[in-house]
């Protein structure tokens, strides 16, 4: 007999799922779980109606322009640290470009915040935060310099849980701060407890698209923002401010790839009215490397954003984990060594065994660049990233996967090494937030475009092109159809939003931008844990273990460890 509610582990998600299935996709229909997969594949082609892509918004436009004087504080942005802490940044003062910059003293501006429970009652005040400057210069002639504003960065802790703070960022000693902002604080880690809607997008950039995405993002009053990468495109710029959707077709005399820094400055103000409201947690894309002298790399991501890298016991802002109610997120770099001699997966392999799933039962992985993407641009650029990591994050049964970098949306079926897998996670690429680079619409299965061998080498890491050796495609580098691990693909802008509804079920629905003003979806499923079925197991023993038999499709399938031949699973029906 049933009982406990829809959190009750299995076989009770045939009741809870008849419960949550009362809701509609679209006229008259039930909402997917992935329980009903594995799905036929299906693509949406790109509508022609719409354009492809669309320009910058100017630094006039009055999302982006500067609107506070001397060292009041804007671009204010909240970050998660621990789950009883919070991360708040802001900007002061006046960026520099030219061919001579003189850096601000951060020193000469102090970082606060107050904050309390009620309107304009500030009964908390912050030790003092954190500040830096950076520089972004080149060693070639003619290009221009850049120094940035003070960045602030102040840790708020001893939070409660489900509490809305109003505060205010700023110098305390000459009593500068912001308006007042507002944010509420997510649910403890637990498996009853969960954040009401979860946005998820990537390469957003600036452009009129982005707009678009980001007023619809707001309209769907999300708790927590990930952002899968690609964020400003500020290297879409050469230093004098002219930009291109294709920078190499544009500007193939450049001695570097090229950034114009101000246009940072514009994304911070531009992300503001959501950002100081809920907290937004980045992970690295390619075009936030932006290599500039003296060898560095990523130093504006690096200096602009907080995330918890030293509180997850990462020694890298490329790469970390946190928790938000009873979900576990790992943020990996793919733009960092992941090989597994590396730290990068050292600290992976740890994070992993730390997580106590009767606690944070989800356990959900986010990076840049997608393994699973049948899209031609990108198609299989990071083999070598997927053949370093997936059997580690497959081993822990990762339940869900977002990446971007393709500029197209695409959800798998349950997959693992390229064969349908009921124990697999579901891969979601969302790297259609509106960048100027434009929508992806070719396919890799398409005739003739095929990505050849010169083609999609990554921006960083190996080269890692080698032919199927089973299935459908064995023999070839792409399918000559829709692969059978893509569920659904189509090209067009937007984003999604993930809502964890207990331990066992999360509803994950993808929203086009030209459904804004609509009572539609472009995608929709439950996805579905199944714990029982698929039970976690650290690498120390992954080897030699044995997954128990699991129900699934009016099947009995046997997953061993012995039936894995040249890394395939073989599912066996007796």
């Amino acid at each position: 007999m049933a009982s406990g509610g829809c959190g009750a582990v299995l076989p009770l998600w045939y009741v809870c799922f008849l419960v949550l299935g009362l809701a509609q996709f679209g006229a008259g229909q039930r909402i997917p779980t992935t329980l009903d997969g594995p799905f036929t594949p299906r693509t949406v082609e790109f509508d022609s109606s719409l354009r492809r892509g669309s320009v910058d918004l100017l630094p006039t436009d009055p999302r982006v322009a500067k609107t506070v004087v001397g060292d009041a504080p804007e671009q204010i942005a909240l970050a998660l640290s621990t789950p009883d802490a919070m991360w708040v940044s802001w900007v002061t003062g006046d960026a520099q470009i030219g061919s001579q910059v003189t850096p601000l003293d951060p020193s000469t501006v102090g970082s606060t915040v107050r904050y309390g429970l009620a309107p304009g009652v500030y009964t908390f005040e912050s030790p003092p935060g954190t500040s830096l400057v950076y520089s972004q210069l080149y060693n070639f002639p003619g290009l221009r310099n850049y120094t940035s504003g003070i960045i602030h960065h102040v840790r708020l802790t001893g939070l409660q849980p489900n509490t809305r703070y109003y505060f205010q960022c700023g110098d305390a000693a000459t009593d500068t701060f912001s308006a007042e902002h507002s944010f509420t604080t997510l649910p403890l880690p637990s498996p009853s407890a969960y954040p009401a809607r979860i946005a998820i997008v990537g390469d957003l950039g600036l452009t009129h698209n982005s707009s678009t995405t980001l007023d619809h993002i707001i309209q769907n009053d999300p708790s927590l923002l990930l952002m899968i990468g690609d964020l400003s495109y500020a290297n879409q710029y050469l230093t004098t401010g002219e930009s291109a959707p294709c920078y190499s077709c544009a500007f193939p005399d450049s001695p570097t790839r090229e950034t114009y820094q101000p246009h940072w400055d514009d994304w911070g103000r531009f992300m503001q009215p959501l950002i100081s409201k809920v907290p937004m947690m980045v992970i690295e894309g390619n075009h936030e490397i932006e290599p500039q002298a003296g060898g560095k790399s990523f130093v504006a991501y690096e200096s602009r954003f907080s995330v918890p890298s030293q509180e997850s016991g990462s020694n890298s802002k490329l790469y970390y984990s946190f928790d938000a109610g009873g979900i576990h997120f790992v943020m990996l770099g793919g733009y960092v060594d992941y090989n597994m001699t590396g730290a990068q997966y050292a600290w992976l392999a740890r994070d992993l065994e730390s997580v106590d799933r009767s606690v944070t039962p989800w356990l959900v992985a986010l990076w840049h660049p997608p393994w699973y993407n049948s899209y031609s641009s990108h198609y299989r650029e990071f083999e070598c990233m997927r053949l370093e990591m997936e059997e580690l994050l497959y081993s822990y049964k990762v339940n869900i996967v977002f990446s971007g970098h393709v500029h197209a949306y695409e959800r798998t079926n349950q997959v693992y090494n390229y064969t349908l897998n009921p124990c697999g996670p579901v891969y979601v690429t969302v790297g259609d937030g509106g960048n100027i680079e434009e929508v992806d619409v070719a396919h890799a299965d398409d005739s003739g475009l095929c990505p050849g061998p010169g083609d999609n080498v990554p921006e960083y890491g190996g080269v890692c092109r080698s032919n199927f050796t089973f299935g459908p495609a064995v023999g070839k580098f792409c399918w000559d159809r829709q692969p059978d691990w893509s569920a659904f693909r189509e090209s067009s802008f937007g984003h999604g939003v993930l809502e964890v509804v207990n331990s066992s079920h999360a509803l994950w629905t993808w929203h086009r931008n030209q459904d804004m003003y609509k009572e539609a979806v472009g995608d929709q499923i439950y996805i579905v844990r199944q714990p029982d079925g698929c039970p976690y197991s650290s690498m120390k023993n992954y080897r030699d273990r044995k997954l128990p038999i699991m129900f699934r499709d009016e099947q009995w399938w046997h997953i061993t460890n012995a039936q894995r031949h040249g890394g395939k699973l073989i599912f066996d029906d007796n």
